[in-house]
């Protein structure tokens, strides 16, 4: 391929790519108005001022389209436990701060953190292309290796207790923390109401109950330390 032929090419190629952008924006303005069943590929392809034909050039399916948008959510994610992961922190701060982070998450990017159960909801998978799923699959577990390399160096360290599986404990972590947020976003009006539950407290009580359990008497030391600060 000569250079000219080269230079149309990735021109093209770059504009394939922000014409994807667009469409996953006006998906995404849709989808976070009227969910996913509500929603339909007639209405994205108004959005995005483009024929419905035309946007099936890009996603074969308006469940594909949902993971485009929702693996923004996951990036914003990954890049918040990023930022801690790097950081100079020791390890037991780290894991305290991204599991505040999850929190913040939530709280701010909340349209997102409600697409994230798609993923355990196999009757619309039949809709996803192979290549959505590999995609999707690729990035959460871009996310679980970091948490997971986080707990290990925390074994290593002494922190952590190291008869514990680092991926059991990742997955705990994640599990109550999804299970409390997903109840404070439905239900958490009601629980302040009636017994005056609040869930991003409750949520603190658990992950504090959780940390004591993995800690070593190290560990647990300097987290008491972390707490008075």
């Amino acid at each position: 391929m000569n250079g000219v032929a080269m230079g149309i090419h990735e021109r093209k190629e770059r504009e394939k790519e922000q014409r994807k952008e667009e469409i996953i924006d006006a998906a995404q303005r849709i989808f976070f108005e009227k969910g996913l069943i509500a929603s339909t590929m007639d209405e994205i392809a108004e959005a995005a001022e483009l024929s419905k034909g035309t946007l099936y050039l890009y996603y074969s399916s308006k469940e594909d389209l949902y993971l485009a948008v929702m693996m923004r959510g996951m990036d914003t994610l990954h890049d918040m436990y990023e930022q801690i992961v790097n950081s100079d922190d020791s390890t037991v701060e780290k894991i305290i701060r991204c599991s505040n982070s999850y929190v913040d998450f939530f709280h701010s990017n909340r349209n997102f953190f409600r697409m994230f159960p798609f993923l355990q909801n196999p009757r619309f998978h039949k809709q996803v292309s192979e290549e959505m799923i590999k995609s999707c699959g690729l990035k959460n577990q871009k996310m679980w290796d970091m948490v997971i390399a986080m707990l290990k160096k925390g074994m290593e360290e002494g922190k952590l207790r190291s008869d514990l599986n680092p991926v059991e404990v990742g997955i705990i972590f994640w599990s109550s923390s999804t299970a409390l947020l997903i109840r404070e976003d439905s239900e958490g009006p009601a629980w302040k109401a009636n017994l005056n539950i609040d869930f991003d407290h409750t949520l603190e009580v658990c992950n504090m109950l959780l940390m004591e359990s993995i800690l070593t008497d190290q560990g647990r030391k300097e987290y008491h330390a972390l707490k008075k600060t």
